[in-house]
């Protein structure tokens, strides 16, 4: 079984309609969107919900006030100001936590004295099973202000392999968060290969070989594609030039399509909507370009860190 992520340094470069269009290409797989802070998956593959599980990561402190002696330690000892001092008309002090400033730390629950805070587990979000019309889909959406992504994300992995396991398919496709942080961490670490779409601007140059040497740190094959290459040739060029220092094969180059937005409007990928369109050929030919370095056992030679 391989598991191949398609990420991108930045958000907006067309990560997610590249996945949905090699979804409609790929046979015997399962589907992850690993971009849990931001999920846009589902709304092209118009997946059936069959699963429903709540995603309890960490805790949050919470004060019983019949128990609290209102001595104030709690609200001195909090280095995130998520303690509130309440003081009454009649003079009186009560302590409240907010829990959207709550970390979860439990310094609190550690030193009150009278052992008046409970540490509950906390919901951060949820994760979903589904199935679509190309196959079924693992997914997530992480509650408004929660915290743990990179937990979720390794949740959802272990459930797309899990499930392909049990029902024998032989790929994982992942739709990675975008950027480099603790969620991609969590995305791409393991993977058999990575798919990495970048844009022709200087954010999506400079935002390439950050994630290139996360790829190489965690010593996974990538390869390059390069969406909406037409816009810029001059920093098409200069990606170009970048990946051949590096040893990165760019397995593809995507014309700028206006018929991408027509197709996620009606809720399908640019290979069923638009299949006869050039950017659907170029996606075509990379998912075969994909399917013949799998099956050759040939990824690309692993990219190596830059200086500086």
């Amino acid at each position: 079984m391989m598991e191949i992520v398609v990420c991108s340094g930045k958000g907006g470069t067309g990560k997610t309609s590249v996945v949905a269009s090699l979804a409609s290409l790929a046979e015997n797989f399962v589907m992850a969107d690993c971009d849990v802070d931001a999920a846009n998956l589902h709304l092209v593959l118009n997946p059936v919900i069959e699963k429903t599980t709540p995603f309890i990561a960490g805790h949050t402190a919470e004060i019983r006030q019949d128990d609290c002696a209102a001595c104030g330690e709690c609200h001195a000892l909090c280095r995130f100001s998520a303690i509130d001092k309440i003081e009454s008309q009649g003079g009186g002090v009560t302590y409240e936590i907010d829990p959207l400033l709550c970390e979860g730390c439990g310094v609190c629950v550690r030193f009150c004295p009278t052992e008046a805070i409970d540490f509950p587990s906390r919901r951060c979000g949820e994760w979903y099973v589904s199935q679509t019309l190309f196959g079924p889909l693992v997914h997530a959406a992480l509650d408004v202000g929660a915290e743990n992504s990179g937990k979720l994300v390794s949740k959802v992995r272990e459930q797309a392999r899990g499930l392909a396991e049990r029902a024998d398919h032989d790929l994982i496709l992942v739709d990675g968060p975008p950027g480099i942080g603790c969620p991609v961490t969590a995305a791409l670490t393991g993977a058999d290969l990575t798919l990495l779409v970048t844009e022709p601007s200087l954010s999506g140059l400079h935002d390439l070989r950050r994630i290139v040497d996360l790829a190489a740190h965690f010593r996974v094959p990538a390869m390059v594609c390069i969406n909406k290459f037409d816009l810029s040739p001059r920093l098409t060029t200069l990606i170009e030039e970048y990946c051949r220092e590096k040893d990165l094969p760019v397995i593809g180059k995507i014309p700028f399509e206006p018929l991408v937005n027509d197709a996620q409007a009606h809720g399908r990928s640019l290979i069923e909507f638009a299949p006869q369109s050039e950017a659907a050929h170029v996606m075509t030919a990379i998912w075969h370009g994909i399917e013949c370095h799998l099956a050759n056992e040939s990824l690309p030679k692993l990219p190596t860190i830059s200086k500086g």
